[in-house]
């Protein structure tokens, strides 16, 4: 696949070996880096699909399933997940199966927060069936899925809705496991953008349940 063959050689041709132990471990990651940054793994993305975009959905879920299961090194998984953010996809259901392979499978934070953007966008298109899913994630034994349930409404603002937000946080709230508590402290910052008062409330409201993290996080701009 000229799309997926193409991003592998620019990553390749970018490569800092020095840069590349420093990132891998900054991120505790057991797959190795090439050393590109970040914002060079998007251009790069972004100018080989505009020479070689997928023609359909299947080609695109192809593209990203070839480049994050067949990844020697993690940038070639960050351009995976740069795929999916262009309009071919966006907020389409039937990528949620894929959305959440990423998250059981790439299971750290980095690729859990970039995959909530995308969940995100299903909250809009398909207010029902997500919210159904993300419940579903809350109460499971993944740490990664629950996460991912947790943060699944970020940059929603407006149009985030509470119920859910209290649902998906609830299983967590008794959890020690500090990746659950920043994600709901995250959240409820977040949120307390659009809607302090709701936020003060619920802290108050859950002041013996929420740990100090969470707390801490919720409040922190207010």
């Amino acid at each position: 696949m000229r799309l997926v063959d193409g991003i592998r050689a620019s990553l390749r041709d970018a490569a800092d070996p020095q840069r590349a132990p420093a990132m891998q471990a900054y991120m505790k990651s057991t797959m190795p880096f090439l050393g590109v940054p970040s914002p060079q793994v998007r251009a790069i993305t972004a100018g080989v699909r505009r020479d070689h975009p997928p023609k359909d959905l299947g080609e695109l879920r192809a593209a990203v399933l070839a480049l994050w299961d067949g990844a020697e090194y993690r940038e070639e998984r960050y351009a995976a997940q740069n795929l999916l953010r262009y309009r071919l996809g966006r907020g389409d259901p039937a990528l949620l199966p894929l959305h959440e392979h990423i998250a059981v499978t790439g299971a750290w934070w980095d690729h859990v927060d970039e995959t909530a953007r995308h969940i995100a966008a299903l909250h809009d298109a398909h207010p029902e069936s997500t919210a159904a899913a993300v419940r579903a994630w809350s109460r499971g034994d993944d740490l990664w899925l629950r996460r991912l349930a947790i943060l699944s409404q970020l940059g929603r603002r407006d149009r985030l809705d509470v119920d859910v937000l209290t649902d998906v946080i609830e299983p967590a709230l008794a959890e020690s496991e500090f990746f659950l508590r920043k994600a709901i402290g995250w959240a409820l910052r977040e949120h307390a953008k659009t809607d302090p008062d709701w936020v003060r409330a619920y802290v108050a409201t859950h002041e013996t349940e929420l740990s100090g993290l969470s707390r801490r996080e919720a409040l922190k701009n207010l």
